[in-house]
């Protein structure tokens, strides 16, 4: 009953049935478009270097003679696929530790609190750039890890303080009395009371994990060669060729931008359904 209340709060957000619309048009583009496109993203055409759009070429072609639609929905599909990726790991961090922290207080929550607090003093963006170059070629996984690292901390500091009062509440004293394990308690009563702050961060770390893959790529410490990302189309079509080839550049930042705005969206429209303060 109460999941069709919530249900009903977020659909009546129009942002959010927006943003929704969005995604899953995006989504069956990525994956649905090349199997409607004349090229795969691997096939190049040695007759046409940095071609317009036109017939052939839906989107053009790039300065090696890939197709530019082909190329930009792989690109796209992998920027998907690391965002989601990255929220999933960064939020199920965060619900762990900061879980386990509140709720089993003492040593354990200082030594957890400790990390936290070390990692959010790191140079991120430094230390990525740094270890991702070391990588092998290809171990893409290795770079969703990497960013997935420096995503939960703030959010576990939250879910620390939520689950400090939550430990509190007669049916979390109820069970612990009825002898029902810790770890079972955690994970039956805690972590699922904190599904709407949980969901609204993994929905918003999702963009956030899509610009941070986008900047890294951008500079050549993300996804590499032969595989390719919005970041990496990006960094290839930017500069002056943006200008003398335009269709480099404008097809994949297009797409960021959509991407980013319609998840950005769903999150907003989230966050006012889910809001215990809302009033709409």
């Amino acid at each position: 009953m109460r999941s069709k209340v919530v249900l009903r709060r977020v659909m009546a957000k129009p942002q959010v049935v927006i943003g929704l619309i969005g995604v899953l048009a995006l989504l069956a583009l990525a994956y649905l478009g090349p199997l409607f496109g004349q090229y795969s993203w691997e096939q190049k055409d040695f007759t046409a270097f940095r071609s317009p759009p036109g017939a052939d070429h839906w989107w053009g072609t790039t300065q090696i003679g890939q197709d530019m639609f082909a190329v930009t929905l792989r690109g796209m599909q992998k920027s998907i696929l690391i965002g989601f990726l990255v929220a999933l790991i960064s939020t199920g961090l965060a619900a762990l530790v900061g879980a386990f922290a509140g709720y089993f207080g003492g040593k354990l929550d200082k030594i957890l609190m400790w990390g936290t607090d070390l990692l959010l003093v790191l140079p991120s963006f430094l230390i990525i750039a740094v270890i991702s170059p070391r990588l092998e070629s290809g171990s893409w996984l290795m770079f969703v890890v990497l960013l997935a690292s420096f995503s939960w901390m703030i959010t576990s500091r939250v879910v620390r303080s939520m689950t400090l009062s939550l430990r509190e509440r007669e049916y979390v004293l109820a069970a612990r009395y009825m002898g029902i394990p810790d770890w079972k308690i955690i994970f039956r009563h805690v972590v699922p009371n904190l599904s709407s702050l949980l969901i609204i961060d993994a929905t918003m770390n999702v963009s956030g994990a899509i610009i941070g893959e986008t900047a890294l790529s951008y500079f050549g410490f993300g996804v590499r060669p032969p595989d390719v990302s919005l970041g990496t189309l990006i960094s290839a079509g930017g500069g002056s060729t943006a200008i003398s080839y335009p269709w480099l550049f404008l097809f994949p930042a297009g797409l960021l931008v959509l991407l980013v705005l319609f998840i950005n969206l769903i999150g907003d429209g989230l966050r006012d359904a889910l809001d215990p303060g809302s009033t709409s």
